[in-house]
């Protein structure tokens, strides 16, 4: 025989299972990574005393200013994240929740990403020699580029590596320096033929440029809107899509003639 349940009784009742529902949410692991504002590394001086460019087979400069590239940090791909972690880096300005796909290939260990990140490292340091060489005309039988940076994965620093041979071989072409002395940051891959391509993690990548003292930052152009959403104040965004424009782009701003992009 069944008896019937007063109303408090019943909401008590259902309660239960919703409780139980929440409380699973809140400690169970999500599949999200948290990530921050990274490390920036002037592509132009030493990273943990050994130089990021070493040019052989043609002369250098000696540059003043800055080229940064800059990074994000993320958890570990087996670090479990709760839903309480997933809201309190939601609603924090120098933090954000991404999937864990986004930031990770699935389905792969930890060695494996690490490797996997290793290699996109590498093909970008060959593409970005490449693009560095093309556009100064320059064959890569007679001078050789050797970028080293220790513990950076991944293609996105494609661009400052190539600014960064090109100033060190040949400045702003008329005997100045590239950066015009400024400390010049951005974000980027880069293919042999200077196509600029979008990266992800730009707005935490702003943040890091400023706090690390850059006033320009290089952007992909299709990513103006994720860079503009958290700026912090007193950095210059330059949206570029190309080699060429972005060298444009920075001799035109040590010109100080001339119109300089902008998102």
């Amino acid at each position: 025989m069944l008896s019937r349940l007063t109303r408090p009784q019943a909401v008590a009742v259902c309660a239960l299972p919703v409780v139980a529902l929440i409380a699973t949410a809140v400690f169970a692991p999500l599949p999200f990574s948290l990530t921050q504002p990274g490390m920036t590394a002037n592509v132009l001086g030493e990273n943990k005393g050994t130089p990021v460019i070493t040019v052989t087979g043609a002369s250098t400069r000696t540059t003043t200013g800055q080229l940064r590239m800059t990074t994000i940090e993320a958890t570990n791909p087996d670090t479990r994240v709760s839903l309480s972690q997933v809201l309190d880096a939601w609603f924090a300005t120098d933090r954000a929740v991404m999937p864990r796909d986004s930031v990770y290939p699935s389905g792969q260990s930890t060695k494996e990403i690490e490797a996997h990140n290793t290699e996109q490292m590498e093909q970008s340091q060959d593409a970005a020699t490449q693009a560095a060489l093309n556009y100064l005309d320059l064959s890569d039988k007679k001078v050789k580029v050797t970028l080293k940076l220790a513990d950076v994965g991944g293609p996105s620093a494609g661009l400052l590596f190539t600014l960064g041979i090109i100033d060190k071989l040949d400045g702003d072409g008329s005997g100045g320096d590239l950066t015009g002395g400024r400390t010049i940051a951005g974000t980027g891959t880069i293919t042999e033929d200077g196509t600029v391509g979008a990266v992800g993690g730009v707005a935490l990548k702003t943040q890091a440029a400023r706090r690390d003292g850059a006033t320009v930052f290089l952007v992909p152009k299709d990513e103006c809107a994720d860079a503009k959403s958290e700026l912090p104040k007193g950095l210059r965004l330059v949206p570029v899509t190309d080699l060429k424009g972005a060298v444009k782009a920075l001799v035109t701003l040590e010109a100080g003639k001339g119109t300089v992009p902008s998102c």
